[in-house]
């Protein structure tokens, strides 16, 4: 099996150990019948392929119960998902204030996008689907 297979399978075992169900439309991930993000999974190679996580919410502030340090919020921010009119009618996206920084036409859907994340990035990205669980 190999290393991305297996970072794909530890993270599922994650999102059901925390109550989370994936393979709703369009990959959506919900817990409690919202959704906290969307997950692709692919063969191919090129974006979103072979594997990407978007994480959706409310990232403009702090979240007591689910701190987050400086470098977390500057990977975060590396990976906000601006808008490219994919067709979910929310061209061009908006302007959100994520952790306390501005950005224009982030996607509505689909506030930051992690394409292959890596060990930090996904420690990173339930942490993000931590703080959707609470909204």
């Amino acid at each position: 099996m190999t290393e991305l297979k297996t970072k794909i399978e530890a993270f599922n075992d994650y999102l059901k150990a925390e109550g989370m169900v994936a393979g709703g439309e369009h990959g959506a991930v919900s817990y409690n019948g919202k959704t906290v993000c969307y997950m692709h999974i692919e063969d191919g190679t090129e974006f979103p392929a072979p594997w990407t996580i978007w994480t959706e919410g409310d990232y403009s502030s702090e979240h007591k119960d689910f701190p987050l340090s400086e470098r977390e919020k500057e990977l975060a921010l590396l990976c906000v998902n601006t808008c490219g009119d994919c067709g979910c009618e929310c061209a061009p996206g908006s302007k959100q204030v994520l952790f306390g920084k501005e950005f224009d036409n982030v996607c509505v859907g689909a506030v930051m996008a992690f394409y292959k994340p890596e060990d930090e990035a996904l420690e990173l990205v339930k942490k993000l689907i931590g703080i959707r669980k609470l909204g």
